[in-house]
């Protein structure tokens, strides 16, 4: 897969139990860092294909998701495999940052 999907709360244990691993992004479309995250998260989701899952979550949509995951700023990234937080990133990261902590994890 190489889209960034927009997870919600009902679609979640899709996607934690994947196979590969899962990078979310968790941001809303008011924070400044997190717009600045974006393009860098469609890159991260074209170049690792199908290796890794690539989602995002609105914080202002899903607060009880964000709440699971203790979000307590925007963005923070979180890299799951097999439904364990495998690395958790706070502020805007590069593409290399993401890729490597997603290899991390078995990409």
């Amino acid at each position: 897969m190489s889209d960034v999907i927009h997870l919600t709360t009902e679609a979640f244990h899709k996607v934690s139990s994947h196979q590969n691993p899962v990078l979310i992004d968790f941001w809303a479309p008011w924070c400044g860092p997190c717009r600045m995250q974006g393009p860098i998260l469609d890159e991260v989701a074209r170049t690792a294909g199908a290796k890794a899952l690539v989602a995002k979550v609105n914080v202002d949509e899903e607060p009880l998701l964000a709440g699971q995951f203790g979000v307590q700023s925007i963005p923070t990234l979180v890299v799951l495999k097999d439904g364990r937080i495998q690395s958790r990133m706070v502020g805007v990261q590069s593409a290399h940052a993401l890729l490597a902590a997603l290899q991390q994890a078995g990409a």
